[in-house]
């Protein structure tokens, strides 16, 4: 096989040899190139030194043959000058010149030889062949020497420049070699650690494991290993970092330095300390939750499930809560989501207070925490718990400028008489904490088995309200609203009611907590508005062009993308006058301040819809949101309105609520009047408009328009009336 220098050399030898001849003698030049180029010599001549030096300049020559007497410019000269320009070309001396110092000169100058006039032909071409062969020799050479060069400077940017630590180590595991890459990664220079042991950077907790595994690399083994370690830094302050170690046994065979040191092991070790860092907050993030840091539904259940299988082996009981916030919702809508947010960390933090080491505290999504305890006597001490929860939030929460009160309504479910399996255990707890919901929250209820009766009609009133809506069971009943000082008929707002096939008509309360949490609100909502446009349309073309329709709607519906546009299409399938429509939205839809919502309304707004706070003042009042937000209408809560017992009475709640409301111009409508005491009262603080039962109660369009003409035809208006 050949080498790499002896494919170098051959490559060389490829190319015939130019040879440039210089002499002052035509006949001598003329004689030498017609013999040299008898033997395929690439030749040129040069007549004279100057001329010589012209053509060293222009070409490349592999040898020089030179006379030193010529009139112009000596061979001495030429020499001289291919010295001073660094002109590699080997020179055989051809002259008459016989002295001692004439040939001692030009072999100082760098003569390869010296031939004298007349020369002999064989001797000169074995000169000329001896040279060009020493002259190849040093080209490859030199071109070898080129290329090893390049190769080390490469290899050794390779290895400086790697991410990785690279490493050799003794028979003793010390360190013979070592990268620069220390430097940046570990603080260390690398020249302080030849010698040094690679185990002595070790972290301590893995010292031991280091020590037995270069124990293992360092014998006979054909095959590479590899290990994950921490190692320390040079400054104590700085963080430990981990490593992956590679290493490869160097055969014994192998003198990788050319010296007679003997290395043992050639290794790697890569930074994954970012990676490992990466996979720890991936798993993190797997099994907890990120706001407040407790496991996630996913590592509640995982370890309630193991609290079982250890409970039934050694016959023990276990508890496990659902613990819902109470008002949780109306807090993050009036105050917005990143007060929420905080709120919730203030919550787990406190809750966590009142558990056991070896409890489970989970935040099991949205404002819904799960507590597993294990190891219970029985459902007294899982009550104790409960309650110490109860008093720990029962303190207000400072949360900015804010001291927010908020409850818990936590159901408890104790293995086995409260479930056997972990869904069953998990359901139960969940069904008393809706009965706890149920019954006035902030408390407390164990679950027992009757209340599996409750909750599955709660499941088949969410099924039958589907079908129900498909089948258009649901139907409009209408309050009326009445101008203050007219008692005239001005609108109606528009109240669901459900027949249902087998629980006959069921009011609002009844179904809507459910519509609610299965967000059929949503839909229910819709057919309601699109159903109140199409019955009150009828009665402005019969002869009530100025009635106005009051809806209801959920923060649910108005939070999606296209509420405005399908608001909008409604109005133009039932050609129904924008102007005459008001739709009711609460404050704490108001508080969270977002542009989306202000936008939807304000092109509502544009459209000529207009816009009420339904109950006005029970929630977080601001006349912030009123100037900021297209709001047209104030209607008063009735338990304000029951406040006014007679007319000389005074209700400073209500005079507040109607002064601000005529400063800012806007439309005043109290619910609940029930006698004449309240109605003259608001009359005289110049309300805009009443509605409640001394009106009549809600009921159907068609009996609502029977009822007022044949009972109350004054407050019909007047084209009304006559109509009738």
């Amino acid at each position: 096989m050949k080498t790499s220098a002896s494919v170098i050399s051959e490559q060389v030898a490829e190319k015939p040899a130019r040879i440039l001849l210089a002499d002052d003698d035509p006949r001598l030049l003329e004689s030498l190139h017609a013999l040299l180029q008898l033997y395929r010599y690439d030749v040129d001549t040069a007549l004279g030194g100057q001329e010589a030096i012209a053509q060293l300049c222009r070409n490349h020559y592999d040898l020089l043959l030179l006379d030193l007497r010529m009139p112009d410019v000596s061979g001495h000269d030429v020499m001289q000058y291919m010295t001073t320009h660094q002109i590699a070309t080997m020179t055989i001396v051809v002259s008459g010149e016989t002295s001692i110092d004439d040939i001692s000169r030009a072999l100082r100058n760098g003569a390869y030889d010296y031939l004298k006039k007349p020369y002999v032909p064989e001797e000169l071409l074995a000169t000329i062949n001896n040279a060009i062969r020493k002259k190849r020799l040093e080209d490859a050479h030199r071109v070898m020497e080129g290329r090893l060069n390049r190769s080390e400077k490469l290899h050794r940017f390779i290895v400086n420049n790697s991410p990785d630590l690279i490493y050799i180590l003794d028979e003793q595991g010390c360190f013979s070699f070592l990268n620069s890459k220390i430097e940046s990664l570990l603080g260390y220079d690398r020249n302080e650690l030849i010698g040094h042991a690679l185990t002595s950077l070790a972290d301590e907790d893995d010292m031991e494991k280091a020590r037995y595994f270069f124990e293992q690399a360092g014998r006979s083994h054909n095959s590479s290993r590899s290990i994950e370690i921490a190692l320390r830094p040079r400054q104590p302050s700085h963080s430990k970092r981990y490593f992956e170690l590679s290493v490869w046994p160097v055969n014994e065979n192998e003198n990788i330095a050319g010296t007679a040191q003997r290395y043992c092991i050639y290794g790697t070790a890569r930074d994954i300390t970012d990676r490992l860092e990466a996979e720890a907050f991936i798993n993190f993030q797997a099994y907890h939750d990120l706001l407040t840091r407790l496991p996630n539904r996913a590592l509640f259940k995982d370890r309630l499930s193991m609290a079982l299988t250890q409970a039934a082996r050694n016959n023990q009981r276990l508890a496990v809560m659902f613990i819902d916030l109470d008002r949780f919702k109306i807090i993050n809508d009036s105050l917005g989501h990143t007060m929420g947010d905080r709120l919730l960390q203030a919550v787990s933090q406190r809750l966590l207070g009142c558990v056991r080491k070896g409890d489970t505290l989970s935040r099991f999504g949205g404002d819904e925490f799960t507590l597993l305890l294990p190891d219970m006597i029985g459902s007294q001490a899982a009550i104790q718990v409960a309650e110490k929860i109860l008093e720990s939030i029962k303190d207000p929460f400072r949360l900015g400028d804010h001291d927010i009160h908020i409850g818990a309504s936590i159901g408890i479910a104790v293995y086995p008489e409260g479930g056997t399996t972990l869904d069953g255990l998990i359901k139960n707890a969940d069904i008393a904490m809706y009965r706890v919901k149920n019954t006035g929250k902030d408390g407390y209820h164990v679950f027992s088995h009757d209340m599996t009766a409750i909750a599955t009609q709660r499941l088949m009133l969410e099924q039958d309200m589907r079908r129900g809506l498909e089948n258009n069971e649901f139907e409009i009943y209408y309050q009326p609203q009445v101008d203050a000082q007219t008692e005239q008929l001005v609108g109606v707002e528009a109240l669901v009611r459900w027949r249902h096939p087998t629980l006959g008509l069921l009011a609002p309360a009844e179904f809507i907590p459910v519509a609610e949490d299965s967000r059929l609100i949503i839909e229910l909502d819709r057919q309601t508005l699109g159903f109140a446009c199409r019955e009150i349309g009828q009665q402005h073309r019969i002869g009530f062009p100025t009635l106005k329709l009051s809806v209801n709607l959920s923060p649910l519906l108005l939070e999606r993308a296209n509420f405005v546009d399908h608001i909008l299409e409604i109005l133009a399938l039932e050609k129904f006058p924008p102007h005459l429509l008001e739709l009711e939205i609460t404050e704490g839809l108001l508080m969270n301040d977002r542009h989306d919502v202000i936008e939807k309304l304000r092109r509502l707004s544009a459209a000529g819809v207009q816009i009420a706070i339904d109950d006005f003042g029970t929630g977080y009042s601001s006349l912030s949101y009123l100037q900021k937000f297209p709001i047209n209408t104030l209607k008063i809560d009735r338990s304000f309105v029951l406040a006014i017992k007679t007319a000389e009475e005074e209700a400073c709640i209500v005079n507040a609520i109607i002064s601000m409301a005529q400063g800012l111009k806007l439309r005043i409508i109290a619910e609940g009047v029930e006698n004449q005491a309240q109605l003259h009262y608001l009359r005289s603080l110049g309300c805009d408009a009443v509605q409640g039962y001394l009106f009549g109660k809600a009921a159907p369009m068609s009996e609502l328009v029977q009822r007022l003409s044949d009972s109350i035809g004054t407050m019909l208006p007047q084209n009304a009336s006559a109509s009738l």
